[in-house]
């Protein structure tokens, strides 16, 4: 884009320049064969027909300043040229050249007013001020001269117009989307220091509990610390690397690294799997892995050491992910539901997506959450294929 606005501004100082070469020199060929026929009523050049040649593009080299007072002066200048009875011809590129500037500069009213008004000293020096009198097509043919003009110049001024417009969209839709990218990041940032940093804490208290009386289980709860703060820096590191240019914006986690998360959780969890596991759509399987590492952080902070399952049924048109657990469901319901923003994260998570998320005690003890995301007609095109 910046290269075309220096190319504009450096060819502009050569369009007076040319039309004034054009308007002289053609003009000089013009009269060679007006003259010869005296019906016509040219007069040969002089000084000062030179001189009004030349007024239009020494007006054009200012047309971006001043639209309409060189709009006024090029006009002016040429019905001053046909008063004298010069040579007809090459005189009339100024005009079109101001009047398609007018109307693009948005000066439109000017434009057409000005036209309007040179038109009809045309038709009136046609029909009063030259030997013999123009015909009805003389005058149809410069009301078309002029009609065609802004036509083509309307017709610029739209689509530069639109094309502006376009560009503006572009402009709101990337800061639309950059914006929704940071919201994602923060979000992952969000889930990764949760659940790490409780899981460092619950094992944390758990490794002081027992180090006197039983050092070997201690020795493994430290173990999971280092191995969590060892995970959630790498995690925060995949994230951060989405602030940089050109790096990849393929999701940090997924489905497919669940086995690991429920390894490194602490915690005694069950996986199991029904329908054929498939690729998800990175929304989707980024949402599915933090709703499970979410509720499994919620396990460690509210009931650790319960056994937890984790069940996922891929189906054709959705994709359910249910967590259970055993322990105190009831106590946790009300921390969960009622301060921190965990469960209404992942409600938020799974309608963004268009699914649902319930949370809520199991009659029998413990914890049940279910997320069902609905899986594009793309996926399902793919599977059945």
């Amino acid at each position: 884009m910046r290269s075309r606005f220096a190319m504009y501004h450096r060819i502009d100082p050569v369009l007076p320049v040319i039309i004034g070469i054009l308007q002289v020199f053609l003009t000089i060929g013009a009269q060679y064969w007006q003259l010869r026929n005296p019906d016509l009523g040219r007069v040969p050049l002089t000084w000062w027909g030179y001189a009004l040649l030349v007024v239009g593009p020494l007006a054009i080299a200012l047309r971006r300043r001043a639209p309409v007072a060189v709009l006024v002066v090029t006009l002016t200048a040429t019905s001053v040229y046909m008063l004298f009875g010069y040579a007809y011809g090459p005189v009339f590129l100024s005009p079109i050249i101001v009047i398609f500037n007018a109307v693009l500069s948005g000066h439109r009213r000017a434009a057409w007013l000005s036209s309007g008004a040179f038109f009809l000293f045309v038709v009136a020096y046609a029909t009063w001020l030259i030997p013999h009198r123009a015909s009805l097509f003389h005058h149809t043919a410069v009301a078309a001269y002029l009609l065609l003009t802004l036509t083509v110049a309307e017709f610029q001024r739209v689509r530069r117009e639109r094309l502006a417009e376009r560009d503006r969209v572009a402009r709101e839709e990337a800061r639309r989307q950059a914006s929704e990218e940071r919201l994602t990041m923060a979000q992952e940032l969000h889930d990764v220091l949760a659940h790490n940093i409780s899981l460092i804490h619950v094992q944390a208290s758990t490794a002081l509990h027992i180090l006197d009386d039983h050092p070997e289980q201690a020795r493994t709860a430290l173990t999971t610390i280092k191995q969590a703060s060892k995970d959630v820096l790498t995690e925060m590191r995949g994230v951060l690397s989405l602030l940089r240019d050109g790096a990849p914006r393929s999701p940090t986690a997924g489905m497919a690294h669940l086995s690991e998360l429920a390894g490194r959780s602490g915690l005694p969890v069950t996986l199991e799997v029904t329908g054929q596991a498939r690729p998800l759509p990175a929304g989707i399987d980024r949402a599915g892995y933090r709703i499970v590492q979410e509720s499994l952080t919620n396990v460690s902070r509210h009931a650790p050491g319960s056994r937890v399952t984790v069940r996922l049924a891929y189906a054709p048109e959705e994709l359910t992910v249910v967590i259970e657990d055993d322990g105190v469901g009831a106590a946790r319901a009300e921390a969960g539901l009622g301060s921190g923003n965990g469960i209404p994260g992942m409600r938020e998570r799974a309608a963004a997506l268009g699914g649902s998320l319930a949370a809520a005690p199991r009659p029998g003890g413990g914890f049940r959450v279910e997320a069902r995301l609905p899986l594009p007609a793309s996926a399902n095109q793919k599977e059945t294929n």
